[in-house]
């Protein structure tokens, strides 16, 4: 199973995927929204300054098999940090 998470709020988001490229197309979708409106809208009092860093965590059973760095997105704009992410 696939997870998505906020690293900066340590807020593990709505939905599980049962691929990456389930998980990657959540992302895309978010990319493409606004970074100050939901799901992108940081949790914290200074939002306007903060943003979202979504890492995709793989999970089996209760057991981490890996967690990446995949999205930011905040007001100064979308940054990816998956290789080749456009592929999947």
């Amino acid at each position: 199973m696939w997870f998505i998470e906020d690293e900066a709020h340590a807020e593990l988001q709505s939905g599980q995927f049962e691929t990456r490229r389930e998980a990657v197309g959540e992302l895309r979708r978010r990319a493409d929204l606004s970074w100050d409106t939901e799901p992108n809208l940081a949790p914290c009092a200074s939002w306007r300054t903060c943003g979202r860093r979504y890492e995709l965590i793989e999970r089996d059973g209760a057991e981490e098999k890996s967690r990446e760095l995949a999205l930011e997105i905040s007001a100064a704009g979308v940054h990816w940090h998956l290789a080749n992410w456009d592929s999947l």
